[in-house]
């Protein structure tokens, strides 16, 4: 009797000394990757067919916290993948494995010539690195492409470089990125952001309790507090929601609730078709089409009525949608 395949064990490592068992003499990416947008699948399917050719496995180096928020000293960075969620979403490419490397003081002290002599060829052991063609490291930002291709020359180690990804069947002339994805949200246009990330933009979070106001309501929640750095545009938008592996139409409100106390942001789901307790439970919610803005009602019976058309106008978003699938 043939035996099961098991699928590979996705390795994630962090702040490794010594190359992590399963990512010996690997392939790696190097980037914040945040987002796992179009142009890092650019950069994630060099290096696995890179892999392929070297008998290698693959993996992605990236870093957390992201750079910019170190040097801030707190969250400012709209982050599209946090750590969790980048995990999961490179374990979806079908790579052998992630290392996250801490980025503090003494990395970002370290020289360009220091972080490939030190980190990629004494902690890792790499055979190969595949970069973005914008990617720069070191203190100072001050290795390019160049100097990395140069220094791998010098330490044995292949380094490929790719070029910018445009935007494909968009106008786009800009190189996909997270700050452009960014844009598109902070304006409520989830549908353009989707386009650059090849994929719905979606969240991860643990519902928590609220004030049950969307019950008496007829409208009970999922609701779930997003990152303060997060600057989705507010508003009512169709969503699709994922709950231990079924998924479910919904429409969700992000925002500070104007009509009813005007406090802090927080993303309130309604699902279609679900009955059961959320509560402490993990849920993704992805951004299919913003309905309207966030807007302060005459009184409770006012926005009642607006949530009942808000729910039908995103049934049939979400019945066209599945339509064209």
């Amino acid at each position: 009797m043939p035996q099961a395949i098991q699928p590979k064990k996705f390795v994630i490592a962090v702040d490794p000394k010594t190359p992590p068992a399963g990512l010996e003499r690997a392939v790696l990416a190097i980037g914040n990757f945040d987002g796992a947008h179009l142009g890092h699948r650019a950069v994630i399917g060099r290096t696995q067919r890179l892999a392929g050719e070297l008998g290698a496995p693959s993996a992605v180096l990236t870093f957390e916290p992201h750079p910019a928020d170190f040097f801030a000293g707190r969250p400012v960075v709209f982050r599209l993948t946090p750590k969790a969620v980048k995990a999961r979403a490179l374990e979806q490419f079908g790579l052998d494995g992630a290392i996250f490397l801490t980025f503090d003081a003494s990395l970002a002290a370290l020289t360009a010539e220091e972080f490939v002599s030190k980190v990629l060829v004494e902690r890792l052991g790499v055979a190969a690195v595949v970069i973005g063609w914008d990617f720069h490291f070191g203190k100072g930002r001050s290795g390019s492409p160049a100097f990395l291709k140069e220094a791998g020359a010098r330490h044995g180690f292949r380094v490929d470089i790719i070029d910018k990804v445009e935007a494909a069947g968009t106008s786009a002339t800009d190189a996909i990125s997270s700050t452009a994805i960014r844009r598109a949200l902070e304006a409520g246009e989830v549908e353009a952001a989707a386009r650059l990330l090849g994929r719905d933009y979606a969240v991860l979070g643990t519902v928590i309790p609220g004030r049950k106001l969307g019950r008496t309501l007829g409208v009970p929640t999922a609701n779930i507090a997003l990152e303060p750095s997060n600057r989705l545009a507010h508003g009512i938008y169709a969503v699709e929601v994922m709950v231990d592996g079924a998924r479910f139409g919904g429409v969700a409100s992000f925002g500070t609730r104007p009509t009813v106390d005007d406090g802090p942001p927080l993303l309130e789901t309604f699902l279609f078709d679900f009955d059961g307790d959320l509560y402490g439970r993990t849920i993704e919610v992805a951004f299919v089409k913003r309905i309207r803005g966030e807007l302060k009602f005459d009184g409770l019976d006012a926005l009642k009525a607006e949530m009942e058309r808000d729910k039908e106008k995103a049934r049939g978003i979400l019945a066209e949608r599945a339509a064209l699938a």
